[in-house]
């Protein structure tokens, strides 16, 4: 079992940039696969950013409508996973879900959210 932790969210204006950051609460290196997602009102949850080993080799997965404005990383040592958010949209409003997986093929662990809102 693991803990994760959001953190980062906020109000922001639209091409502000946030950076969102996930702690977990043991090594994420235990884990092959680790993204985030968010959910809108009437939404249903949806990929945002993934990062993928379970082939072997990291793979980076984008959802389009953030290509080029956002960013997944990691840090093994702080156990904390990070999405990068540049040029926000007020359609990036959304609450954002940090979640790890033993395999794509496993049940993922997710966190509690944090919300963000894109607005002038």
């Amino acid at each position: 079992q693991v803990q994760l932790v959001e953190s980062g969210g906020g109000l922001v204006q639209p091409g502000g940039s946030l950076r969102l950051s996930c702690a977990a609460s043991k090594s994420i290196g235990e884990f092959n696969v680790m993204g985030w997602y968010h959910q809108a009102p009437g939404m249903q949850r949806e990929l945002v950013a993934r990062i993928d080993d379970t082939i072997g080799g990291e793979r980076t997965t984008y959802a389009d409508f953030v290509e080029g404005r956002f960013t997944i990383s990691r840090d093994t040592i702080k156990n904390t996973v990070y999405l990068q958010m540049n040029s926000l949209k007020p359609e990036d409003t959304a609450v954002y879900y940090c979640s790890l997986q033993l395999t794509i093929y496993n049940s993922p662990h997710w966190g509690q959210g944090t919300q963000v809102t894109v607005s002038s």
